[in-house]
């Protein structure tokens, strides 16, 4: 046993995580009833993933922003240029395959206890709220925007602190990204649960139904993924930027479709920049944010549904306000929330500029609902490998240029 043990601790992460993806498989189609139990195993490991998220990021934040010495390059302002072009052109894929691919939808109830936000000026108003939330409550909500707000200001507060105090702030981001590991190396157990939640509870038939809108969704974050977002890389770094995409991909973007949250893979993406020998300084800010506010996935989600919606109702849309949509998708996509289906209670203010009403509007996120299984799962894990991608690519941009 002892053996078979350290044969398996020597495997890479992501071998592991294919074992329990395939036991998790072969369970829910053979035995769902008997094997039910292991659904407990998909919840705790999403929940310890999000309980210590907020207190890493806290941490790290402070720690490095306390011990930045003054002058020092960080990447932020090119990672921030990064995260708007890739969402607006994941927002713009989303619109010209819809013109491309019109789909049509049956539309569905189920969504009339939701509430969407009025208007554009709410999202961003709710950003900004969040910016001056309470920090316990910030930590509590994992209100990230918050978090890093708070984590900022003290960091830069305790700059003039004594280096006992640095260090002692110092230790505690070591061990909290220690229990992060420890979380982490049960990720093979947690996607068996998750997985076997997924197909036991949905089954693949649901999907069935609605196979040429998935099609078109996942198809435009495919594009984006492989064709979009490379072509950026290799406009920054000037060679093959694949190795990196693919890295992102496997690394981050794999756990990140089965946890379904932005949020719950930030501890994922810290150590992937960590291996990736990247600056903590800067990677310890711009993942939190990412998972805030670097959405291309989203961004897809909100102009394909609100297109599809629009095609279903026989609106007719010219080039102008195509373009529109998708700077309002790019912008909406930004305050979505970084929990699964985040994305899909901002259709109906996608929706609102093509003057489709709110319980119209709010039958295509029931529709958004259901082809959420796979859907949400595929947009997480663009957006969440997106923000690796972009912290990297902005850091050898910048060694390219200085070498």
């Amino acid at each position: 046993m002892g053996n078979l043990i350290k044969k398996w601790n020597q495997m890479s992460l992501v071998k592991r995580i294919l074992v329990g993806l395939i036991i998790g498989i072969i369970l829910a189609l053979t035995i769902p009833e008997t094997a039910k139990p292991i659904v407990i195993l998909g919840s705790l490991f999403v929940g310890a993933l999000k309980a210590v998220a907020p207190v890493l990021v806290f941490f790290l934040v402070m720690s490095a922003i306390s011990q930045h010495e003054s002058g020092k390059q960080t990447n932020m302002k090119s990672i921030i240029v990064l995260y708007a072009i890739g969402t607006f052109l994941a927002a713009l894929v989303g619109v010209i395959a819809s013109f491309m691919f019109p789909v049509g939808l049956t539309l569905t109830a189920g969504a009339e206890n939701l509430t969407p936000p009025g208007g554009i000026t709410e999202v961003l108003k709710s950003l900004l709220m969040n910016v001056v939330d309470n920090p316990v409550k910030a930590l509590l909500n994992a209100n990230y925007i918050g978090i890093l707000t708070w984590a900022i200001l003290l960091g830069i507060a305790l700059k003039g602190a004594s280096d006992s105090t640095k260090t002692m702030i110092s230790n505690f981001s070591d061990a909290v990204s220690k229990v992060v590991r420890w979380v982490i190396n049960l990720a093979p157990l947690g996607i068996m649960g998750l997985v076997f939640d997924s197909i036991a509870t949905s089954g693949l038939s649901t999907l069935l139904g609605y196979a040429r809108l998935l099609t078109l969704l996942v198809g435009c974050m495919l594009f984006v993924a492989l064709v979009i977002n490379p072509l950026i890389v290799f406009l920054n770094i000037r060679r093959n930027p694949f190795p990196l995409v693919f890295k992102c991909l496997k690394d981050s973007g794999l756990t990140a479709f089965f946890t379904r949250s932005s949020a719950a893979n930030i501890p994922v993406n810290m150590r992937l920049c960590e291996d990736l020998g990247l600056d903590k300084n800067t990677y310890s800010v711009s993942i939190p944010l990412g998972a805030t506010v670097n959405m291309a996935g989203a961004a897809v989600t909100i102009s394909v549904m609100s297109l599809a919606a629009v095609y279903t109702l026989g609106i007719n849309v010219d080039i102008p306000t195509a373009l529109i949509l998708s700077v309002l998708s790019a912008i909406a996509a930004a305050g979505a929330s970084g929990v699964a289906g985040g994305s899909l209670l901002l259709i109906p203010l996608a929706c609102s500029l093509f003057g489709i009403p709110n319980d119209i509007a709010m039958q295509v996120v029931g529709v958004g609902f259901i082809v959420g299984v796979l859907q949400d799962s595929c947009e997480t894990a663009l957006n969440s490998s997106t923000d690796v991608l972009f912290t990297a690519t902005a850091e050898f941009a910048q060694r390219r240029k200085a070498g």
